[in-house]
C-alpha cells in the first residue's frame, strides 16, 4: 500500500491541473454555452505575463495582480464584447470555429509580443515547490502539491456555491438556455455574459500561474496539451457538475502517474499509454457514459427569429458579370499553368504544387463543414494515416504511389467512419471532442509505430511512375498534383449537386425535419464523415510523394485545428474556398522565410483572427468580402443581382443562421463550385 501510495501522491497535483482547466471549462458550457478550447492558451498568456512581471522586478503577488486580476479579466471582457456576445444564440459550431481562432491566434501573438525565446518556469506563487511540509504516512508532501490541491478544491467549492446559490448564479443559467427569453423577464443578459467570461478568464489565469512551476520552462504547448486532460475531466462530470469533475480530474492524474510506475520502464506500452491516458479516457467517457450520451448542445428557443442566411457571391451575379467573371477566370487559370511551366522557379513551383495538394487536403474540410454542418479535428490525421500508407505500401511491396493513394482513401475512409458511429447519437461539440482526442492519440501511439509512421525517422513515399512517364520532374507532378485537384474537386461538386448534397443541405438546416421526411440521418452523417477522411487521405498520399519523406511531425494535430481556421476564413462551403485556403497558406508561408524567425508567427495569427468572424460571416470572411464587392460593382453598373437575400449576417442576432448557412446556400455554392472547376 505504501507504493501505491508513494506513486499516488504525485498524481494529485497532475489531477488538480486537469481539475482546474476542466472546472474553468464545465462554468463557460454552463454559463455561455461555448466549449472554450482556448482556455489552455488562455492560461498560458496569464503564465507569461507573470513571467515577464517577474522579470521586471515586480514580486510574486504584483505580478499576480497584474497577469491575473487585471489581464485576466480584461482578456475575458474583450473577449466578451468583441467575439463571444456574438456566439450566445449562434449553433455549437460557431462557437467551436470561434474558440479555435482564438487557440491558433492567442500564442502567435504571444511570440510576436514576447520573442520565442527560452523561459525558465516562474516561481510558485504559494509554497516553496520543493520544500517538504507534510507527510501523508511515510509519503513527502511538498508546496506544489499541497497548494495545487488547495487552490483547486477550494475553486470548485466557490464556484459552485455561486452557481447554485446566489441569484447571479441563476441568471447565468438563464441567459445560456436563451438570452432573449432571459431578457423578457428583465435579465440583463449582456451584463450576466460579460460577469461570466470575465469569471472565467480569472478562473483560466488563475490556472496558467498555480501550473508554471510544474514544468521546467514555460511552453504553450504544455498548455493546449492539457486540454484534452481538462476535457475528460470535464466529460467525466458530464459537463455540468463540478464535484465530478474535480474528482474526474484527480482521479486521471493518479492514474496517469501510477500506470507509468507500474509499466515496464522505457518500454512502447509505457511511453504511448502513460501520455495517452487522458485521450484513451476522453474516447470511452465520449462513447459510453449514459449521462453525456444523452446530452444534447444547447439552443437558443427564438433562433427561429434570426433572418436567413446571407447568399454566396455568386447567387448575386447577373449574366453579363457572371460570364466575366468565368472569362477572367480561366484567362488567369491558364496564365497560371503557362508560368508554371516555364518561367516560375524552382522553389516557387514547389510553393505552387504544395498550395495544389494541401488544396486537396482543405477539400475534406469543405465537405464535412461547408455541405454537413459538423466539424472534425483530426483531418490532419487522415492524411497523415493516406501518406504513411503509401510510403509502406511501396517500401514493402513494391505498390505505385497511385495505388497508395487508392489504399490510403480506403483506409482513411474507413478509420473515419469508425470514429463517426460511436457519435452518431451526440452532436458537434462530442465529434469535435471525439475527433481531437483521436488526433492526439494517433500522434502518441500510432504514428511513432515503426509499421505505421515509424516515428521521427519517418517513411519514405516515392514519387509516382506511369509506363515511361516519371513524375520526379517537378513540373510533371505539378500537372499531377493539378489532376488530382480536379478529380477531387469534380466529385465533391457532383456530391453537392446530387441528392446526397441535397440530403446534407436538409439535415444541416434541421436533422430533425430531415429525418422526418425520410433522411437517413445516421447513414449520411457516417458517409460523409468517410467522404471526407477519404479526401484527405488521398491529399496526404500526395502530399508525401511532394515531400518525399514525412514524419509524424508533419501531421500533429496542431495542423487538424490550422486547417479548419483557414478553410472557414475562406469560405467553408465552396470548392473555390478550399483552393484560395491551400495556396493562401502555401504562397504566404514561403512569403514568411524572407523575414525574420518570429514573424512565422504571422500565418496562425493572420487566419485565427479571420477565423473569428466566422460567429458573423459563417461563409468566411474572404466569401462575405467577395459578396460585398459583387454588391458595390453591381451598384456602380446600375444593376441588381437575384433579390434572394437583403440581409447581412448577423444584422438580426448572433450567428444569424450561422448553421443553417451550408443549406442556405446550397444552390449558390454550386454555382461557385461549377466555376471553380470551370477555371481549373
Amino acid at each position: 500500500m505504501s507504493h501505491f501510495l508513494a506513486y499516488a501522491l504525485p498524481g494529485i497535483p497532475y489531477g488538480c491541473v486537469f481539475a482546474l482547466l476542466a472546472v474553468g471549462l464545465v462554468l463557460t458550457y454552463n454559463t455561455t454555452g461555448v466549449l472554450n478550447l482556448a482556455f489552455g492558451a488562455q492560461a498560458y498568456v496569464s503564465a507569461l505575463a507573470f513571467y515577464v512581471a517577474i522579470g521586471a522586478g515586480f514580486g510574486r503577488w504584483w505580478s499576480f495582480v497584474l497577469a491575473v486580476l487585471l489581464l485576466s479579466a480584461a482578456l475575458g471582457l474583450v473577449l466578451e464584447r468583441s467575439l463571444f456576445r456574438f456566439v450566445r444564440s449562434a449553433p455549437v459550431v460557431v462557437g467551436i470555429v470561434s474558440a479555435l481562432g482564438l487557440l491558433i491566434a492567442i500564442p502567435g501573438i504571444t511570440v510576436l509580443v514576447f520573442g520565442s525565446g527560452e523561459r525558465l518556469k516562474p516561481p510558485a506563487l504559494l509554497l516553496d515547490p520543493v520544500r517538504v511540509y507534510a507527510h501523508l504516512g511515510s509519503v513527502p508532501l511538498n508546496g506544489i502539491e499541497i497548494s495545487t490541491t488547495a487552490v483547486t478544491v477550494l475553486t470548485a467549492l466557490g464556484l459552485a456555491a455561486l452557481y447554485r446559490l446566489t441569484p447571479l448564479g441563476l441568471q447565468m443559467r438563464a441567459v445560456v438556455e436563451s438570452p432573449r427569453l432571459a431578457e423578457l423577464e428583465g435579465v440583463n443578459s449582456a451584463r450576466v455574459s460579460s460577469v461570466s467570461w470575465v469569471l472565467s478568464s480569472l478562473l483560466a489565469g488563475l490556472a496558467g500561474v498555480m501550473l508554471a512551476p510544474l514544468y521546467a520552462q514555460l511552453s504553450v504547448l504544455d498548455f493546449t496539451g492539457l486540454l484534452v486532460g481538462a476535457l475528460a475531466a470535464a466529460a467525466a462530470g458530464g459537463f455540468t457538475s463540478l464535484p465530478l469533475t474535480l474528482a474526474g480530474g484527480i482521479a486521471l492524474g493518479i492514474a496517469q502517474q501510477v500506470i507509468g510506475a507500474y509499466l515496464p520502464s522505457g518500454s512502447v506500452l509505457a511511453n504511448g499509454l502513460e501520455p495517452s491516458l487522458p485521450f484513451l479516457v476522453l474516447i470511452v467517457l465520449l462513447v459510453a457514459l449514459p449521462g453525456f450520451r444523452r446530452k444534447r448542445e444547447l439552443s437558443d428557443p427564438m433562433a427561429s427569429c434570426d433572418p436567413p442566411a446571407a447568399p454566396l457571391a455568386a447567387s448575386l451575379r447577373t449574366g453579363s458579370l457572371n460570364r466575366a467573371v468565368r472569362i477572367g477566370g480561366l484567362l488567369l487559370a491558364v496564365a497560371f499553368l503557362a508560368s508554371a511551366l516555364t518561367w516560375v522557379s524552382g522553389v516557387w513551383l514547389f510553393v505552387v504544387t504544395e498550395g495544389i495538394v494541401l488544396s486537396v487536403i482543405f477539400l475534406s474540410v469543405t465537405v464535412l463543414t461547408g455541405m454537413s454542418g459538423q466539424i472534425s479535428l483530426c483531418q490532419a490525421t487522415f492524411a497523415g494515416v493516406g501518406a504513411f500508407a503509401a510510403g509502406q505500401l511501396g517500401d514493402h511491396l513494391g505498390l505505385s504511389v497511385f495505388a497508395g493513394i487508392a489504399v490510403g482513401a480506403v483506409l482513411a475512409a474507413a478509420l473515419g467512419a469508425l470514429i463517426a458511429v460511436p457519435t452518431l447519437r451526440m452532436g458537434a461539440m462530442a465529434l469535435a471532442v471525439a475527433t481531437l482526442a483521436f488526433a492526439l492519440l494517433a500522434d502518441n501511439i500510432l504514428f511513432p509505430l515503426g509499421w505505421v509512421g515509424n516515428g521521427a525517422a519517418g517513411v519514405t513515399v516515392a514519387r509516382p511512375q506511369l509506363g515511361p512517364i516519371s513524375f520526379q520532374n517537378p513540373k510533371a507532378f505539378f500537372v499531377l498534383a493539378l489532376v488530382v485537384l480536379v478529380v477531387c474537386a469534380a466529385a465533391v461538386h457532383f456530391t453537392r449537386r446530387g441528392t446526397a448534397g441535397r440530403f446534407l443541405a436538409a439535415m444541416d438546416g434541421s436533422s430533425t425535419g430531415a429525418a422526418a421526411t425520410g433522411v437517413n440521418v445516421s447513414g449520411m452523417r457516417v458517409a460523409v464523415f468517410a467522404f471526407s477522411a477519404a479526401i484527405a487521405g488521398a491529399g496526404g498520399a500526395l502530399y508525401g510523394s511532394l515531400l518525399t519523406n514525412v514524419s509524424s511531425n508533419d501531421f500533429v494535430y496542431e495542423l487538424s485545428l490550422v486547417f479548419v481556421v483557414i478553410v472557414v476564413t475562406t469560405g467553408a462551403r465552396t470548392i473555390e474556398g478550399a483552393i484560395q485556403a491551400g495556396m493562401a497558406y502555401a504562397v504566404i508561408q514561403q512569403l514568411l522565410t524572407y523575414l525574420p524567425s518570429r514573424f512565422a508567427a504571422l500565418l496562425p495569427v493572420v487566419f485565427g483572427l479571420g477565423a473569428l468572424t466566422y460567429a458573423r460571416h459563417p461563409e468566411g470572411a474572404v466569401e462575405f468580402q467577395k459578396r460585398l464587392w459583387t454588391r458595390r460593382l453591381l451598384g456602380l453598373l446600375g444593376r441588381a443581382g437575384p433579390d434572394n437575400a437583403a440581409t447581412e449576417p448577423g444584422a438580426g442576432g448572433a450567428g444569424a443562421g450561422a448553421g443553417a448557412g451550408a443549406g442556405a446556400g446550397a444552390g449558390a455554392g454550386g454555382a461557385e463550385d461549377a466555376r471553380a472547376l470551370g477555371a481549373l
